[in-house]
C-alpha cells in the first residue's frame, strides 16, 4: 500500500532558493510539488527557466493568486524579505490548514521593535510574528514538529549560531566580545540581476559588505543573547567572495575560567554527537567549503588560539543548502511528521 504524498506549493520557484527547493523535492519520496509561482516568469514552465528540469514533470509557474490552496499540504515562500509577511498572513488566513517554511526574513525576529530597527517599517503580520518558530533545527526541533509557520534562518547565522550557541549555553566561552568574520558566495545576493554582482565586477577580489549594520546581525544578538540569558551585541562583518555557493564563518571567542580549546571541542562534539547534519572535525582540523557543497551539512573546527585564553571556531555551510533550502526541507520533514534526513542525503561534491 503507497503511502500518501503531501501537496507541496513553492512561491518564488525561479529564484535560486526556489529551485534549489526544487531539486531536493523532485526525489522526495513523500512528496508531490503541486504548485510552482513566480512573478514575472508566470506561465512559462520550469524548464524555460531551469533546463536541468526538462525531464521532470512539473506544474508551470503560475502567479500567487492562482494556487488552489485547498489542495495543498505544506507551502515554502521564497520571496524576497518584506513582500513575505503580508503573502504568507492571506494565504493562511484563506487556508488555515496550510504549514508553511518562509525563507525570508520577515518572521525571523520575535521582537517586533527588532524587526522594525533592522527592516525600517513596522511588521505587517504581528500575530502571525509571535507565532512563528524559529526554524534552527538542530536547536528547536521540538518546537517545530508543532508549528504551523517556521521562520528559516539565514544562511550567514545557520553558520554562525550553530558553533556558539551550546558553548554559552555551557559556560565554555565568553559571550561578549565574539566576532564573527564571515564570507558568501554570490548566490547569497539573490538571482535579481544587479551591477554590483557582474562577473566582471565580483571575480578576481572580495568586499565587505553591510559593515556594522547587516540585517542578520539580529538573528546573532536574539539567540546568543537567549544563550546567554543577558543582551550580548557581537561584531559581525560579511563578505562577498567570487565562488558561486558557500558561507564561511571564522569566530573569535574568549573561553570561560579554566577552559582550553579541548573543552570547547568536547562540548561541541558531545552536544553534535547524534546530529545526522553536524560535524565537528577533530581539534585543530579546519573546515573548507568545498567539504559542504551541495549537501545540507555543516563543518566546523575548533582551534586554540596562540594568546591563552583565547580559542578560533570556523564553520561552512552550502548557503542554498543548509544555509536555506535544505534546512528549509528539514524543517518541512520535522512538521509533516517524516523522517528528519527524507530527502536530504546527498554528499557534498568534489571536486
Amino acid at each position: 500500500m503507497t503511502e500518501t504524498k503531501a501537496r507541496i506549493a513553492i512561491l518564488g520557484a525561479s529564484g535560486y532558493t526556489g529551485s534549489e527547493l526544487v531539486r531536493l523535492l523532485a526525489r522526495h519520496p513523500r512528496v508531490e510539488i503541486v504548485a510552482l509561482t513566480a512573478d514575472r516568469k508566470a506561465g512559462q514552465s520550469m524548464a524555460d527557466v531551469f533546463p536541468q528540469f526538462g525531464k521532470l514533470a512539473l506544474p508551470k509557474l503560475v502567479t500567487i493568486d492562482e494556487v488552489a490552496w485547498a489542495h495543498v499540504d505544506l507551502a515554502f515562500c521564497a520571496l524576497p524579505h518584506g513582500t513575505t509577511q503580508q503573502v504568507i498572513k492571506r494565504v493562511l488566513e484563506a487556508a488555515p490548514h496550510i504549514k508553511m517554511v518562509d525563507l525570508s526574513a520577515d518572521f525571523r525576529l520575535r521582537d517586533p521593535g527588532a524587526y522594525e530597527q533592522w527592516y525600517g517599517h513596522a511588521h505587517q503580520a504581528l500575530e502571525l510574528q509571535q507565532e512563528a518558530v524559529y526554524g534552527l533545527v538542530e536547536l528547536y526541533r521540538d518546537d517545530i514538529r508543532k508549528a504551523r509557520l517556521i521562520a528559516n534562518p539565514g544562511c550567514y547565522t545557520t553558520t554562525a549560531i550553530l558553533p556558539v550557541v551550546p558553548l554559552i549555553e555551557a559556560g565554555a566561552i565568553e559571550p561578549e566580545g565574539l566576532v564573527i568574520d564571515a564570507k558568501s558566495g554570490v548566490t547569497g545576493a539573490g538571482r535579481s540581476a544587479k551591477e554590483s554582482l557582474l562577473y566582471t565586477e565580483v571575480t578576481d577580489g572580495m568586499h565587505a559588505y553591510g559593515v556594522a549594520n547587516h540585517r542578520h546581525t539580529a538573528e546573532l544578538d536574539q539567540e546568543y543573547s537567549k544563550a546567554a540569558g543577558r543582551t550580548i551585541v557581537p561584531s559581525f562583518t560579511p563578505h562577498l567572495i567570487p565562488m558561486s555557493r558557500g558561507i564561511y564563518a571564522t569566530i573569535y571567542a574568549k573561553t570561560g575560567a579554566g577552559v582550553g580549546a579541548a573543552d570547547v571541542h568536547r562540548v561541541l562534539t558531545d552536544f553534535y554527537k547524534s546530529e545526522p547534519f553536524v560535524h565537528v572535525l577533530p581539534l585543530g582540523q579546519v573546515p573548507q567549503t568545498r567539504f559542504v557543497k551541495g549537501s545540507n551539512m555543516i563543518v566546523m573546527g575548533v582551534v586554540a588560539d596562540r594568546q591563552p585564553g583565547r580559542v578560533i571556531l570556523i564553520s561552512t555551510t552550502d548557503n542554498l543548502v543548509k544555509g536555506a533550502s535544505g534546512q528549509a526541507v528539514q524543517n518541512m520533514n520535522l512538521v509533516l511528521g517524516f523522517p528528519e534526513t527524507l530527502g536530504l542525503e546527498q554528499l557534498a561534491l568534489f571536486p
